[in-house]
């Protein structure tokens, strides 16, 4: 049985990003996802002005005079929400976690998707995978999925990306635009994204947190791995200790900032203590601009 506390959270969540959606994300949403491609909707008479590459010749051939096939937008996309429930991602310093963060931004792109007729999924995975939810429409299902992502209580505690990228590529088979929510704390995942990238339109939603950074003068603290279940004691307060834990951290998101340049993933940058609206809107404006640039 679910706990009162998530149930809570669910309805607290269901009310601020509906409302969030309405006033500042589905349209947005709409004008960057506009469809995946072009369907066949009729064949019809040729009219001065109409591409001739559309000709068709075999229907052409039958009726004596030119003919063009008509296609139409195919509308309906399907959102996959690859959620990173990790332990490392069950921490936060500032004011919320990064995993409560994570929920609601699944459930923004979900809300969202749904206002368009799309469709939603998620995974959800550690270092293997810990559900799947196939994609579907509607209120209720999204609401599924923001308690999924709420009230998760993963087997593993690691980060596997090649594991739920597989996973993905094995279960959607058709073009999906799919999020990945996650602290990315994994190795060895470029060539996999590489691939998934080029069958599905994946976007990168890093999440961080500020401590994972600057490491606080408090003397010394015993440092737990969430992980990798490994311990240490630190001297906080010592100035190399401090500068090699900074240079640490920028290599790690520097590393990952260079792999989604790299196989051309979008990124958005997100912290724990910073609002998610601004990026999440820088987002969709600079994919509106590519559009037009197109």
């Amino acid at each position: 049985m679910i706990p009162k506390d998530i149930i809570r959270k669910i309805k607290r969540i269901q009310i601020t990003t509906n409302r969030k959606v309405t006033d500042l994300f589905a349209g947005q949403y709409q004008s960057v996802f506009k469809g995946m491609g072009m369907e066949f909707d009729e064949v019809r008479e040729y009219n001065p002005g109409d591409e001739i590459r559309s000709i068709d010749w075999n229907v052409t051939a039958r009726m004596g005079h030119p003919f063009i096939k008509k296609f139409v937008e195919e509308r309906e996309l399907t959102i996959m929400l690859l959620l990173d429930v990790s332990m490392s991602c069950r921490y936060g310093t500032v004011n919320r976690m990064k995993s409560d963060i994570a929920a609601e931004i699944c459930s923004i792109l979900a809300f969202s998707a749904i206002k368009n007729s799309d469709k939603v999924g998620m995974l959800t995975f550690t270092d293997h995978i810990e559900k799947y939810i196939p994609p579907r429409k509607g209120t209720k299902h999204v609401l599924r999925v923001i308690r999924e992502a709420l009230y998760n209580q993963p087997e593993g505690i690691g980060t596997d990306l090649n594991n739920v990228l597989e996973y993905l590529n094995r279960v959607a088979t058709r073009r999906t635009i799919t999020f990945i929510i996650s602290d990315f704390f994994c190795e060895d995942y470029k060539k996999l994204l590489s691939i998934t990238n080029k069958r599905h339109d994946v976007i990168a939603v890093s999440i961080s947190d500020p401590s994972e950074s600057v490491l606080p003068d408090a003397g010394l603290v015993k440092i737990h791995d969430a992980e990798t279940g490994q311990e240490k004691v630190i001297d906080t307060s010592n100035a190399s200790i401090k500068k090699a834990y900074q240079k640490n951290s920028i290599g790690i998101n520097d590393k990952n900032k260079n792999i989604f340049k790299s196989v051309s993933v979008d990124n958005i940058d997100i912290q724990t203590d910073r609002s998610y609206e601004a990026p999440l809107m820088r987002f969709f404006r600079m994919r509106e601009r590519r559009i037009v640039r197109r």
